[in-house]
């Protein structure tokens, strides 16, 4: 065997292991007995251990310096670029850190459910506050002299950086918070009412995600307290949500997780277990789950499809027929929640956490202060308070699980995605008629063909150009959200 094969037969002994660990972690959130969690985190911490272990092993130095002199296709060269990048890294942090925050970060998820479910942010900040010590000793490890929030944000997002995105949220902010305001101004559509069986949201949510292509013989779905993806390949899982009152949150949680499952499901198959085998980005994942759940299935056309659908099984909703529903989904509302956000304010709940996050990293705030200047934060932003911790810093499971530099990326996805339904649209100029008789096939195909299947092959920014034609920028992205919303409230 050359060195390459040699590099690329341990490199897919890892990647199988990691997608144990990471099974651990799917079981963790869905099933998992609630008196296991103790020992679930030692389970978690050997695992990161026999991981950290195998990524700092020494042979693959050796490896990737001898199969640099090997003549190797464009899909080598981007398996060592992407291993050389991750053995680097991996070498810079300690093993006992890895480990520590393995068994920390899941202690942190059991501490911070509760803390959730009980409204008390005061029993979740001790062990935060241990897990943003950590993850700044990781992120000044990882950043060897630079910026330890963009070491961080590396991980997520290669080759971004905190001052590029904040520019670009920058360009956002001024145009989304002008149409947030002649929004409000107008009279608001009625809201979906009534109570929705939970199992029947279930049932529809299994529907819609097969529709977007969602492959269940290698999938499944399951509820747990956050949706979330886990896995890739021929096994890739997702979670949603009910809430009796609002089937939209199940519905929409449903397809945004189906659009990170039907990427990781797309790859090229002889990229399995590899650095090609998942996701380039987590910018370019949530382009996948944002525009399967927004410019396609809040779109007009096919709300009109799944309002038949909802009447079949619900009887009738009381809301006045298909432009009513319509309406209805893309109702621009005061809310607390970043996951149940419309389209209009969601980038404004990004930016919060980016901010706050960053200045947690940086030392600048400390945990003790986080509730106090979230809650600021969001009164500014948004123009009412935040009434209880769970609608507030609770909220998401980031923090618990060590994400810095992971909520960036969701704005940054919106970005991408509004940039690829540009040339989706261009490319399929029929697409309305198709999404009106529920047929996804071409656009999802579309996705598929040009971002979906090649995985890691290529840098994050150059997917989405590659897709487009051009290099990503906001403007697609607020000239859709001005157009759609303009009509909708007639401004």
């Amino acid at each position: 065997m050359s060195a390459y094969d040699e590099l690329m037969s341990f490199e897919r002994e890892t990647g199988a292991l990691a997608q144990v660990a990471g099974r651990l972690g799917w079981d963790q959130e869905t099933m998992m007995p609630r008196g296991a969690a103790d020992q679930r985190s030692e389970e978690l911490a050997a695992m990161e251990s026999v991981l950290h272990a195998r990524r700092t092993d020494p042979r693959i130095g050796d490896w990737l310096e001898a199969a640099a002199g090997e003549a190797l296709d464009e899909e080598g060269a981007a398996q060592l670029r992407h291993i050389r990048r991750s053995y680097e890294r991996a070498n810079r942090v300690p093993a006992k850190l890895a480990s520590d925050l393995a068994r920390l970060t899941s202690r942190a998820h059991r501490v911070w459910a509760e803390a959730r479910a009980d409204d008390d942010f005061a029993a979740f900040a001790p062990v935060l506050a241990e897990v943003v010590q950590l993850k700044r000793e990781e992120g000044a490890a990882l950043a060897a002299g630079g910026d330890v929030y963009d070491a961080l944000l590396d991980d997520y997002e290669p080759g971004a950086s905190a001052v590029q995105l904040a520019e670009m949220f920058g360009a956002l902010r001024p145009r989304l918070v002008a149409l947030r305001q002649a929004v409000l101004d107008k009279p608001q559509p009625a809201p979906l009412e009534g109570t929705f069986d939970e199992q029947a949201q279930m049932k529809l949510s299994r529907m819609v995600a097969k529709t977007f292509g969602y492959e269940m013989a290698r999938g499944r779905l399951d509820k747990s307290v956050h949706p979330f993806t886990a896995g890739s390949g021929d096994d890739v899982r997702i979670t949603t949500r009910t809430n009796a009152l609002d089937p939209f949150n199940c519905l929409y949680s449903t397809i945004h997780e189906v659009g990170h499952a039907c990427y990781e499901q797309a790859i090229r198959g002889g990229y399995r277990f590899t650095p090609l085998g998942q996701g380039v980005s987590m910018g370019v994942h949530e382009s996948q789950s944002r525009i399967y759940e927004n410019q396609l299935g809040r779109s007009r056309a096919f709300t009109g499809w799944l309002y038949e659908r909802m009447t079949e099984l619900f009887g009738d909703l009381g809301i006045g027929g298909a432009e009513a529903f319509y309406a209805a989904v893309n109702r621009i509302h005061n809310g607390y929640i970043r996951t149940e956000a419309d389209e209009v304010q969601y980038n404004l709940h990004v930016l919060l956490r980016f901010d706050l996050e960053r200045a947690l990293i940086a030392g600048d705030l400390e945990v003790a202060d986080l509730e106090a200047a979230w809650n600021e934060r969001f009164a500014k932003d948004f123009g009412f308070a935040v009434d209880k911790p769970s609608d507030g810093v609770l909220q998401d499971v980031h923090w618990s699980a060590g994400l810095f530099g992971y909520f960036p990326t969701y704005s940054l996805g919106n970005v991408y995605a509004g940039c690829l339904n540009k040339a989706l649209r261009a490319a399929e100029p029929d697409l309305d008629a198709q999404l009106a008789a529920g047929d996804l096939e071409k656009a999802t195909g579309w996705l598929r063909d040009n971002v979906q299947q090649y995985g890691g092959l290529y840098e994050p920014r150059a997917v989405i150009e590659k897709a487009c034609g051009e290099a990503p920028s906001e403007a697609p992205l607020l000239d859709y959200l001005e157009a759609k919303f303009g009509a909708l409230y007639g401004l």
